[in-house]
Order: structure tokens, then C-alpha cells, then sequence
């Protein structure tokens, strides 16, 4: 009996941590560009850039600035303008190929998005920007020894980017390396406290070495800074659930429904628990 529930949580664990990784490598908004102001990508905001260039139409600074707006506001098409734009008039400007770079990413062209990330460190090979970038390159096409070694060169360079930790963080959690996880999600979280998704990391690791209480305590700071995600309120779901809580378990699955409905761990929980779906439930 003890081996049956060894092999089950084993097998769950593994299944949440596949969703987890995979919405991580999903479409995401371009928090890379680095803006500081959420409204940076509002029509307001956008307007007076907008002001700017006209008053200064050479001004580089200023195009890789709206770019950035655009890409926030996930106005592809015109950041990629803006940022060919900044390159164009100033070809040194490393910041607007890695910006450029994400751009690319997002649209699916790998190759580009590598060269401007290259072309960034030729002019400025300390960038640690534009190593994470590569590394998460690397990390979605499943190449951990090459993304491995751009986390670890940003890392080694001294920043101060969350991302690069938490990257190589998932890194290793997909290794099953854990105890390095932990560590390095602990330090996007000290770097990055009100981001959600390393604490939703964490937990998963936590999860992974049978730390349960640990792994509840960090779903649960997920969701106070998210309260709208599936996959925290899956995994809180499946934390109840490991302890024997099956009506907490119940409520986070059905809580994970209600903001996806299709979600299929949280399906695949509730069928578990041997209890039907109750999305449309407040």
C-alpha cells in the first residue's frame, strides 16, 4: 500500500511539473523589455512617445523607448518597427537588439531572435540580458547544457535579474536537480518578492522532495499575488490532496476551472478525488 502512494504522487508530481514547465514556455507578456510602469503600454503613454519622436525624429533612445511600450501592450508588428528603427540610427544600441530579440521570439523566429541576442554581446559581452535570453532559448528547445551555460555566465556577471535565476531555476527542476531549484528560486523571490511564479516553482520542488507543508505555504503566495492562476490552484489542489485533504483539494481544483475550464490536471484531480467538476460554483 505504501509503495502504491510512493508511485502515485511520483507520477502526479511528474504530471503537474510537465504543465507547469510547459505554460512557462507558452506565450507570456514581455516582461524582459524591462518596464518599470505597468501603464508604460497604455494609448496615453504610447501618445506622448509618440510626441517625442516627432520632436526629435533621430532620437534612438526614444523609438527603443516606444518599442518597449509597444511590446507591452503586445502591439507586435509596431515595436518590431521601433526597434529596427533605434538599430537604424544607432547600430550600437545593444539594449534595442535584445529587445528586438524578443520580438522575434515571440513570433516564433528562433534564429533571429539568436543573432540580435549575438549581436547585443558583440557590442556588449558583459549584458547579462541578453545571455538570459539566449539561455531561455535554449531552455524551450529542451537544450539544457546550452542554456545552462548562458544562466550561469548572467549569473556570474552579477545580476540582478530575477529571470535568470528563476529560469535556470526551472532548469534544474526539470532535471529533477531540486535542492539547486529551490535555491535559486528562493533568490527570484527575494529579488522579485510580488512575481508569483517562482513561489508557484518553488512549491512544485518543494512538492518533489516531499516537503508538502513547505510546498502548500508557497502555492498559496502564489495566489495572493495571482489569484487567477490555474496552475497554482492546481498545485495547491494536489498539495491538499497529498495530505489527505480532499476537501481543500476539491475547492482548489474547481477554483483551477473556473479560471480555465479545460484545464486538464485539475481535471484529472477532481476525477482522483472521485467528485465531479463544480465550475460554475462562486
Amino acid at each position: 500500500m505504501a509503495n502504491h502512494t510512493v508511485s502515485f504522487t511520483r507520477y502526479a508530481l511528474f504530471g503537474l511539473l510537465a504543465c507547469a514547465l510547459a505554460a512557462c514556455q507558452g506565450t507570456a507578456p514581455l516582461v524582459e523589455l524591462e518596464i518599470a510602469d505597468p501603464a508604460v503600454g497604455s494609448s496615453k503613454n504610447i501618445a506622448s512617445l509618440t510626441g517625442a519622436i516627432k520632436a526629435n525624429p533621430t532620437n534612438a533612445v526614444a523609438y527603443n523607448t516606444r518599442g518597449s511600450a509597444y511590446g507591452s501592450a503586445g502591439r507586435l508588428r509596431l515595436a518590431l518597427a521601433d526597434f529596427n528603427k533605434a538599430i537604424a540610427i544607432d547600430q550600437n544600441f545593444f539594449q534595442a537588439y535584445a529587445n528586438r530579440a524578443l520580438i522575434h521570439s515571440a513570433n516564433g523566429d528562433r534564429e533571429a531572435a539568436l543573432a540580435d541576442y549575438n549581436a547585443a554581446l558583440r557590442i556588449n559581452p558583459s549584458y547579462d540580458v541578453a545571455y538570459i535570453g539566449i539561455g531561455n532559448l535554449f531552455r524551450e528547445e529542451l537544450n539544457s547544457p546550452k542554456a545552462l551555460e548562458n544562466f550561469d555566465k548572467a549569473i556570474q556577471l552579477g545580476t540582478s535579474d530575477p529571470k535568470a535565476f528563476h529560469s535556470r531555476g526551472l532548469l534544474y527542476q526539470t532535471n529533477q536537480r531540486h535542492v539547486e531549484a529551490i535555491e535559486d528560486f528562493t533568490r527570484a523571490i527575494t529579488l522579485s518578492p510580488r512575481e508569483p511564479a517562482p513561489w508557484n516553482g518553488r512549491g512544485l520542488s518543494y512538492l518533489a522532495i516531499d516537503n508538502t507543508k513547505a510546498a502548500l505555504s508557497d502555492f498559496n503566495e502564489a495566489l495572493r499575488r495571482d489569484r487567477k492562476s490555474h496552475t497554482a490552484w492546481t498545485n495547491l489542489g494536489f498539495a491538499h490532496e497529498t495530505l489527505g485533504d480532499k476537501k481543500k483539494a476539491e475547492k482548489s481544483y474547481n477554483r483551477a476551472l473556473r479560471v480555465k475550464s479545460t484545464y486538464a490536471p485539475a481535471r484529472a484531480g477532481l476525477k482522483r478525488l472521485g467528485v465531479k467538476p463544480k465550475i460554475e460554483e462562486i
